[in-house]
């Protein structure tokens, strides 16, 4: 059977090694297209000559910054915001051969702070000048006079194998975990999206995600290498979805990439309120947690037959997107465009290999795997072990999810072989964010879980005082300063001591169990 989400199956199959770089596609757009709009913000369009030209300027100053402040390593810190600065920033490191280390600017201090020493970054770089809450970073500004207009950067100035950025997941020990994914992984993972997409000249992609996870990179990289639109506004992030929906319209937004939380909101808002997404929209891709089949349902019912809904899933060590496959719109497969049936994960992408074991665990295989965490070497090989499934010594990933086959091919999710959870698409740990409660004073032990709440998994905390100061809203405060706002526990609960098993280990499920009132204090908030 033919699937039509995978177009391109066969050509993308071909020598890795031919796939070229992310940075000559972008060249190459700019070339043939100097007067189309690469980036829209705020209504204001920017050419791709012009995004090109700032990219080579800010090229030529990070190749500077490359070797007179980050020795050979390359690793560069780079404070981004939802604005055209953030691709400055990417394609100007990537083209000066050096390595991204994007730090979103809406980051509390603390964890920027926590970012860059696991990092060992020592300064970040703005684009621009702006008020920006140090710490003990240094924030410099990307400045300098304007190089001339016949000055390029050298030629080759780097190899496939070489890192193309480093983003951070959540890890077991406390601190985040710093991912390599390397210039020919992302090639092959970007070239595959714009096929996956079926991208072209004429969308129009809305930047959404936030920009210290992979998401923002399906967003802004397969957009620029294929000649569409990127679209920059503030109405993305106002929180409110009538003010969202009149900004889809009039930029004319062709592409959404949503967390599938958002997506279940989106859902209902437009259900309840007989709303509609405007008729530009022509692609949702959605990941990074179960499809509700009630949300499902309803958005079947809405006016969107001509809006392709794309559920994908991946990893940050698979560089983004390695499953997908189309719930509904043009060209959906009966079997999966069922309303009674149970949203798949998908199929793999072209440049992608599976495995799944005895136990149920998926792992992924392909030039498409990140090359190492940082500094963790053990953690390297555990996590990327090299087994032989029947086609010789391969080097795989454990996602740590745990999947079924159905009869057409396509895997169901079946939840997690650890105890991470996916909170608004991101993967969280929550050893990392038991670690950051501990350093309260108010707090004596802590255990996080996962727990389902308004159709969606949220953190809930399980908290011992320590004195009887502390309060629920505090605690989320405190964690609010240091953590992610997806780290943040939706409630906290109180109880007199945490439960262990005859080994010695947390009992989390007893833990839940005794949650009561504690000093006179309420469940939690």
């Amino acid at each position: 059977m033919s699937h039509t989400i995978f177009p391109d199956r066969a050509a993308a199959s071909l020598d890795v090694d031919a796939v070229g770089d992310v940075i000559t596609h972008f060249a190459t757009a700019a070339r043939d297209w100097p007067h189309h709009p690469a980036i829209v913000h705020n209504g204001t369009a920017i050419s791709y000559r012009d995004l090109a030209e700032r990219v080579r300027l800010t090229g030529l100053r990070y190749r500077a910054v490359r070797f007179d402040t980050n020795g050979p390593s390359g690793l560069i810190g780079a404070l981004v915001s939802h604005t055209p600065a953030v691709v400055e920033h990417l394609l100007g490191i990537l083209q000066a051969g050096a390595t991204y280390c994007p730090i979103d600017a809406a980051l509390p201090v603390g964890r920027k702070q926590a970012i860059a020493d696991v990092l060992g970054l020592d300064r970040l770089f703005a684009v621009t000048a702006g008020p920006h809450e140090q710490a003990d970073l240094r924030i410099e500004t990307l400045d300098g006079d304007p190089a001339p207009a016949d000055i390029e950067l050298p030629q080759a100035l780097w190899e496939g194998s070489d890192p193309a950025y480093v983003l951070c997941t959540s890890g077991s020990t406390g601190a985040p975990k710093p991912v390599v994914v390397s210039r020919r992984a992302l090639a092959v993972t970007v070239r595959a999206l714009r096929d996956l997409f079926a991208l072209t000249r004429k969308d129009r992609v809305l930047q959404f995600a936030s920009l210290g996870w992979d998401t923002c990179l399906e967003e802004i990289l397969p957009t620029l290498t294929g000649g569409a639109t990127l679209v920059f506004d503030d109405e993305a992030h106002s929180g409110s979805f009538p003010r969202l929906v009149r900004m889809l319209a009039q930029r004319e937004i062709t592409v959404l990439d949503l967390p599938t939380a958002f997506w279940h909101e989106l859902v209902l808002y437009l259900h309840e309120g007989q709303a509609a997404l405007p008729n530009s929209v022509r692609l949702v891709v959605i990941g990074g947690e179960r499809v509700d089949p009630t949300r499902l349902r309803q958005w079947r019912d809405l006016d969107v037959g001509h809006i392709r809904l794309l559920n994908t899933y991946g990893c940050t060590e698979t560089t983004m997107i390695t499953h997908a496959v189309q719930l509904s719109g043009p060209g959906s497969e009966p079997e999966v465009a069922a309303d009674d049936a149970e949203a798949p994960l998908g199929r793999p992408l072209p440049h992608v290999r599976e495995h799944v074991t005895e136990d149920g665990e998926l792992l992924v295989s392909g030039p498409s795997l990140a090359t190492e965490y940082l500094g963790l070497p053990e953690i390297t090989s555990t996590g990327f072990p090299i087994a032989d499934y029947g086609s010789g010594p391969t080097r795989w990933f454990h996602t740590g999810d745990l999947v079924t086959r159905g009869e057409h091919g396509l895997l169901y999710s079946r939840g997690r072989a650890d105890e991470r959870l996916k909170i608004l698409g991101v993967r969280v740990h929550p050893a990392e964010v038991e670690a950051q409660l501990r350093t309260h004073p108010g707090v004596a032990g802590a255990v996080v879980v996962g727990e389902r709440l308004l159709e969606r998994t949220s953190l809930t905390a399980y908290v011992v005082p320590a004195g009887s100061t502390t309060t629920p809203a505090e605690l989320k405060r405190y964690l609010r300063e240091r953590l992610p706002s997806q780290f943040v526990p939706t409630q906290v609960k109180f109880v007199v001591a945490l439960a262990y098993t005859a080994t010695g280990k947390v009992d989390r499920a007893a833990t839940q169990r005794a949650a009561t009132d504690c000093h006179g204090k309420g469940a939690g908030q």
